[in-house]
C-alpha cells in the first residue's frame, strides 16, 4: 500500500498524447514542464479516456463509472450527484478537497462532493450541448470548420482563464496546503489546448511555419469506414485545405506549449513551498484531439490521438523515469485517489470497474488488462466502442463492420484488419472481451432514447433547430 500523502491532479482538455514531448512526440512539440514530470516519475504509455468527449469523460472520471452505467451519454448529460464521486468519499472521511478550474459537470452543486470549488467552469447554463443530441446524419457543424479556418495568434477568454486557474492553484499551495491536518486533494483543471485555436503569438512562433504533417493526412491514406466518412462530413474535415491544416496544427501546438507553461507554474509552486516531499502529482487530460490525423479533427473517434490521453505521475515514492505499458483508464482515477490519500473504500467503491494505478507501478506489463471506451454523441450516429487488450484494439460500431488494429505492428493505425478473414478469430475474441464491459446494442438504444427525450423538452428537433444559436464552447465563470 502506498504511503498516504497529498495528491494534486492537473487535468487539461483535449490533449493528444502524441503532442507531449515525453511520449516521443513525432510532431516535435515543446512541453518541457510535462516532460520533466515524466523524467521524475512514471509515464503510462497506454492511457485511455472513458469517452472521447468532454462531459461524459469527466463525469465518468469523477464517479468511476462507465458512461453507459452513469448515463452520461453526451455533452448535455452530466454528473450531478446521482451517485458518489471520489470527492464524496474523501469528504465523508474528512480529507480536504478543493477544485479549481474546468470540471464540466452539471453545475457547482455540493451534491457532487466538491464543496470547495473556485472559478470552476461547468456545463453552459447547466444544460450543455443540446445540438449534440441530434444524431440522424442530416445535420453538420460548419462552426467546426470556422474554428480551423480562424486559427492563429491572439488572446481569448480561455487563455485568460487558464492563467487565472494557475494563479488560484498557486495561491492555494502557498497559503492553505500546509495548513491541512490530513492529506489534501487538489484538482486543477485547465482548458487548453481545447479550441478556440487561438494563443498568443510567442507560443506559435516556437514552431516552424510548416509543421510535421499529421499521421494519415493524405486522402489516399484515409480509412473510408462509413462512420468515419460521416464524421468527416459532419465536422467539415473534408473541406480543410493543406495550408489551413498546417496553420491549425501550428496553433494547437502553440496551445500545448502555453498549457505546459501553466502546468510549470503550478509545479514550481509545489517545489518552492516544499510540498514535493509529501505530495504526488498526476497530469492527464479528458481526451485527445486528432488535429488532422487520418483526415479528422477534434475528438469523438476511437483513434489513439482522440481516445488516448497522457497520464504521468510523480511523487517522492514514485520511481523516476519509469514507463508502464499496462493499459489504464481514467476510471482508474477514483480508486487511485482514495488509495493515494489513505481513504477507506466502501463496498460500493470496491464494485467499481477501475483499479488503482499503484497496482501497476514497478510491475511487469499486464497483458491481460483490458480497457474500454464508448461514444454516444455528436457526429457519430452509431454506438461506438473501443476495447484494448495486449497488442490488439477493436473498434466496434452498432450496425457497421468493426475495425481491428495490431498496435504493436501498426501503432499509427494505418492498416485496418477488421474485414480480413484471416483475423476474424481475433475480432470474435475481442468482441467477447468488449461484451464483458457493455451490451453495445442496449447502450446505443438507451442513449438515443435519452437524447430524444431531451430534444422533446425543446419541442423536438425542428423547433430546437429553428431557435438554435451556435456555440462552440462553454463560457468561463462570470466572476472573472
Amino acid at each position: 500500500m502506498p504511503k498516504p500523502m497529498n495528491l494534486i491532479v492537473i487535468c487539461s482538455d483535449q490533449h493528444n498524447p502524441r503532442l507531449v514531448g515525453a511520449y516521443g512526440a513525432p510532431y516535435n512539440v515543446k512541453t518541457p514542464n510535462i516532460d520533466a514530470m515524466a523524467k521524475r516519475g512514471i509515464l503510462f504509455s497506454h492511457a485511455y479516456c472513458s469517452s472521447p468527449v468532454c462531459v461524459p469523460s469527466r463525469s465518468s472520471m469523477v464517479t468511476g463509472k462507465y458512461v453507459h452505467d452513469g448515463k452520461f451519454w453526451d455533452n448535455a448529460q452530466a454528473y450531478h450527484g446521482e451517485c458518489p464521486s471520489f470527492a464524496t468519499r474523501l469528504d465523508e472521511q474528512g480529507f480536504p478537497v478543493t477544485a479549481i478550474g474546468k470540471m464540466h459537470l452539471r453545475d457547482d452543486s455540493p451534491a457532487t462532493g466538491f464543496k470547495d470549488e473556485r472559478i470552476t467552469l461547468q456545463m453552459a447554463d447547466g444544460v450543455g450541448d443540446i445540438y449534440g443530441c441530434i444524431r440522424d446524419g442530416k445535420i453538420s457543424r460548419p462552426q467546426f470548420l470556422k474554428a480551423i479556418k480562424e486559427a492563429g495568434p491572439g488572446s481569448t477568454d480561455y487563455t485568460r482563464y487558464d492563467r487565472a486557474v494557475a494563479a488560484y492553484a498557486v495561491d492555494y499551495i502557498r497559503k492553505e496546503a500546509k495548513q491541512q491536518k490530513k492529506p489534501f486533494f487538489l484538482y486543477v483543471g485547465f482548458v487548453s489546448p481545447h479550441f478556440p485555436l487561438t494563443v498568443p503569438k510567442e507560443y506559435i512562433d516556437l514552431y516552424p511555419e510548416n509543421v510535421v504533417e499529421p499521421i494519415g493526412w493524405l486522402r489516399s491514406q484515409w480509412s473510408h469506414h462509413p462512420v468515419l466518412d460521416e464524421y468527416r462530413r459532419y465536422c467539415h474535415s473534408i473541406d480543410v485545405t493543406d495550408s489551413e491544416m498546417n496553420n491549425a496544427r501550428r496553433t494547437y501546438m502553440g496551445l500545448c506549449s502555453f498549457l505546459d507553461e501553466q502546468v510549470g507554474i503550478v509545479l514550481d509552486a509545489i517545489r518552492a513551498n516544499g510540498l514535493d516531499k509529501n505530495t504526488r502529482v498526476i497530469y492527464t487530460s479528458d481526451h485527445g484531439d486528432l488535429m488532422g490525423e487520418h483526415g479528422l479533427f477534434f475528438k469523438s473517434t476511437m483513434y489513439e490521438g482522440s481516445v488516448g490521453v497522457p497520464f504521468i505521475m510523480t511523487g517522492p515514492d514514485i520511481p523516476a523515469g519509469y514507463k508502464c505499458d499496462t493499459p489504464i483508464s481514467l476510471v482508474d482515477l477514483y480508486p487511485t485517489i482514495l488509495e493515494a490519500l489513505g481513504a477507506e473504500r466502501s463496498e460500493y467503491d470496491k464494485g467499481l470497474p477501475g483499479k488503482s494505478i499503484f497496482t501497476y507501478v514497478g510491475k511487469p506489463t499486464d497483458e491481460n488488462r483490458a480497457v474500454f471506451s464508448e461514444y454516444h454523441a455528436f457526429g457519430i450516429n452509431s454506438g461506438e466502442y473501443m476495447v484494448r487488450k495486449g497488442d490488439w484494439k477493436l473498434i466496434s460500431y452498432v450496425g457497421y463492420q468493426p475495425q481491428l488494429f495490431n498496435l504493436r505492428d501498426d501503432p499509427n493505425e494505418m492498416h485496418d484488419l477488421g474485414s480480413d478473414p484471416n483475423y476474424h478469430p481475433v475480432v470474435e475474441a475481442m468482441t467477447k472481451v468488449l461484451e464483458k464491459f457493455v451490451n453495445p446494442e442496449k447502450a446505443d438504444r438507451e442513449a438515443k432514447e435519452s437524447q430524444k427525450r431531451i430534444l422533446a423538452q425543446y419541442g423536438g428537433k425542428e423547433e430546437f433547430l429553428a431557435n438554435y444559436k451556435p456555440r462552440l464552447f462553454s463560457p468561463i465563470p462570470k466572476n472573472l
